[in-house]
């Protein structure tokens, strides 16, 4: 008896003065999980790594069903036409053009640089009755993985640069760039008053698949209440104008078409 009381006793000094609910100190510490990268819809736009910020999940006032509490949907059985990048001096009047000739309202995600660029354009898209979107000042891919501020002064940017093109808009949507979403960039489009715009059919336009493909893409998924995501700029896109002269005959037949309200 007396020899295993002291080996209990020099068991304990071992442990240099653990207490209740301390860890051993010759404890190895636990490994640390590295922070995921996010993968969005736009992969092939997506930097080597975009790290989650701390806190992840849906944010406050957050309220769609789409990654991290964003708006895959439009909340009815009306489908949405979502158009990203622009505006383009080549595409857009053409997208616009085409959209007029077939009574049809649609929503486009602008890039700050373009609007600056661009402000007529932005003028005629809100003057046929379109709903303005941000898509980030420069089409920032790691703009959710930024410091709070950073991501606030960019998007505080672009909505002036819209304002200053049609006085009096206010900015209801967000659009992240590649689908690069974070809660923190989530947030800070909240506590601006903009709903976080995601999609439910992907056309993959920009790989430029053909016409074709555009139209098939479509044609096949689309259902009640998606939002559709094309491209009005960033590249050439006569393809998405060709399949969009088949696309909204189409969806008219089957369903009624809106802009983001």
């Amino acid at each position: 008896m007396r020899k295993l009381l002291l080996v209990l006793v020099a068991g304990c000094l071992a442990l240099a003065g653990c207490s209740d609910g301390d860890s051993p100190k010759w404890a190895a510490p636990l490994a640390s999980s590295a922070p995921a990268a996010i993968t969005g819809a736009d992969a092939h736009r997506l930097p080597a790594s975009i790290p989650v910020p701390a806190g992840s999940g849906t944010p406050a006032g957050s309220t769609g069903n789409g990654p991290m509490g964003t708006h895959r949907v439009t909340g009815t059985a009306d489908v949405a036409l979502t158009f990203d990048d622009g505006p383009s001096p080549t595409w857009t009047p053409q997208i616009l053009a085409l959209l007029r000739q077939h009574g049809i309202k649609a929503t486009f995600c602008m890039v700050g640089t373009e609007v600056q660029a661009y402000p007529n354009l932005v003028r005629a898209i809100a003057a046929d009755g379109h709903t303005l979107c941000s898509h980030s000042w420069g089409h920032e891919l790691n703009l959710g993985s930024q410091a709070e501020d950073a991501i606030r002064a960019n998007l505080t940017r672009t909505n002036q640069a819209i304002a200053a093109a049609v006085p009096g808009t206010r900015v209801k949507y967000f659009r992240q760039p590649g689908g690069n979403w974070t809660p923190r960039v989530v947030a800070v489009a909240t506590s601006l008053g903009m709903r976080s715009l995601h999609w439910a059919v992907d056309t993959n336009d920009w790989r430029k698949p053909g016409p074709d493909a555009i139209y098939n893409v479509v044609a096949g998924q689309t259902g009640p209440g998606a939002i559709i995501l094309l491209h009005d700029a960033g590249g050439d896109r006569s393809g998405t104008l060709a399949a969009c002269r088949r696309i909204f005959p189409l969806l008219k037949s089957r369903v009624t078409l809106i802009p983001m309200p």
